[in-house]
């Protein structure tokens, strides 16, 4: 077995809140460059001297053992705590003192400069509604009841393991969306109809498919050798779904190799709803 010899490089997140902005989007940039070995480090709530010289200290001693530069993606406000991090031998890279001060002269006024803004509504509307749809959607997992399907913003429906339950919660955490999902078993496709109730929301179904080859393997970790999982009883069920999706006019896409976001970003497109992310 060959060794990979390509030196490791730490990148750290660093943020005045919980460092998922940092992450999302130095975890973006990093995904365009092949070859390259990176360790990823979220150091959140820097909100302090203190604690940005605790990050210097991290961040030296990465270097040392690295042997080369650390990359950080920093979202803090704070200008003199941008300062401090810079005292460090790395490449420092300031979302916000990067595109503040554009956006102060096109729009002519000055920013607020305001620690933890983007998420400090635990008290607004929006952030209430975004936890209403996460407890929906968590009340109407994998078919646990067909009452109060007309709140649903949408239903997804598919065989077991196809991907319907991350999708769910990622549309209510993400987007604020009331989301049920149901899987289509065997009994279905015996009796040729969709589970009961679900006919009546048909404008809110979106369908989920997987190729039986994947399916096979997700299934095979949480029933090994088991029917359940068997690529012939894959291969039945999925045939078998997609034939209840094309015959009851039901969209669909194969999440096989798609992820949770892309998945979700379709659904919002076929189904036309609008909603913020958060």
């Amino acid at each position: 077995m060959t060794m990979d010899t390509t030196p490791v490089r730490t990148a750290f997140f660093v943020s005045d809140g919980t460092g998922i902005t940092a992450e999302t989007l130095g975890h973006s940039l990093l995904t365009q460059f092949e070859g390259v070995r990176i360790r990823q480090v979220r150091m959140p709530f820097v909100n302090s001297s203190e604690k940005a010289r605790e990050c210097v200290e991290r961040i030296s001693l990465a270097a040392r053992q690295d042997g080369v530069r650390p990359i950080i993606f920093t979202t803090l406000v704070e200008h003199d705590l941008n300062a401090i991090l810079r005292q460090t031998d790395a490449l420092c890279l300031s979302f916000f003192e990067t595109f503040i001060a554009p956006l102060e002269i096109e729009l002519g006024i000055k920013s607020t400069h305001t620690i933890g803004r983007s998420h400090s509504s635990t008290d607004s509307s929006s952030y209430k509604s975004r936890i209403e749809a996460i407890n929906y959607t968590l009340g109407h997992d994998d078919g646990i009841t067909n009452k109060g399907l007309e709140e649903a913003d949408v239903i997804l429906v598919g065989v077991s393991r196809c991907g319907k339950t991350p999708t769910s919660l990622y549309l209510a955490m993400q987007f604020g969306l009331k989301a049920a999902n149901y899987p289509l078993i065997p009994e279905d496709f015996d009796r040729r109809v969709l589970p009961e109730g679900l006919d009546k929301h048909r404008a809110k179904l979106f369908g989920l498919t997987i190729q039986p080859e994947r399916l096979q393997v997700i299934r095979h970790e949480r029933r090994p050798n088991s029917r359940y999982a068997a690529l012939e009883n894959c291969k039945i069920e999925v045939a078998e779904a997609e034939k209840m999706m094309r015959k009851e006019g039901i969209r669909w896409l194969d999440s096989s190799t798609k992820s949770i976001e892309e998945i979700s970003t379709t659904i919002l497109q076929e189904i036309k709803i609008e909603r913020n992310s958060y």
